[in-house]
């Protein structure tokens, strides 16, 4: 297939995505309920595209229409290659440290470093070492993402980034002993903040 079609075809697959959501909030009178997850999914096609600026866009959308929605750990690695590409370095930083946030062992299988399971308290499955176990969308060899690759390797680098992310590890640590409900939500809070540092 060349590779004019194949970009047709994924912006068909975005078309037929938008669309489906448009219905899914007409369905609901002017709420999404969206369950089967495909307000994840044109990221991926946008970065396949290269359309980084009409990716952009889309998650421009999907933040204001899903505010609360934190997506998965892919789904925000995702949105910080679409940041890094768009030149947005500070906002792929803080994303980045999500994705970390998120899935802290996403960032080692895209590195191919080994991963070393942590206690550490998961609210649930998607922030587990088994949830990306699989996981093999992105890697670093990609050809296309060889700025990114090294832009993110220097980042993770960084004093400020270490800090944070050893200070979320230890959040997590002792969230996952830790029984007294208030002290939970304080650690809880703790963590959030982090996020807002960078």
């Amino acid at each position: 297939m060349s590779l004019i079609r194949q970009q047709e075809r994924i912006k068909i697959k975005i078309k037929r995505i938008k669309a489906a959501l448009a219905a899914d909030k007409r369905r609901w009178g002017g709420f999404y309920d969206d369950s089967r997850g495909l307000r994840y999914l044109p990221p991926e096609l946008y970065i396949q595209l290269g359309d980084f600026s009409g990716g952009l866009k889309y998650l421009n959308w999907f933040e204001k229409n899903f505010p609360d929605d934190c997506g998965t750990p892919e789904f925000l690695f995702e949105w910080t290659i679409i940041l890094f590409k768009s030149g947005k370095l500070k906002e792929a930083g803080k994303k980045a440290f999500e994705t970390f946030c998120s899935n802290m062992y996403l960032l080692d299988k895209y590195f191919n470093r080994e991963i070393k399971k942590i206690d550490k308290w998961e609210d649930s499955n998607i922030a587990a070492a088994e949830y990306v176990m699989d996981y093999s969308k992105y890697s670093y060899g990609m050809k296309e993402l060889s700025d990114f690759s090294d832009w993110l390797r220097q980042f993770t680098a960084t004093e400020k980034f270490i800090d944070l992310s050893n200070k979320f590890i230890e959040i997590q640590k002792r969230l996952y002993t830790e029984t007294n409900t208030d002290i939970r939500r304080y650690l809880g809070k703790q963590a959030d903040q982090l996020i807002n540092i960078l």
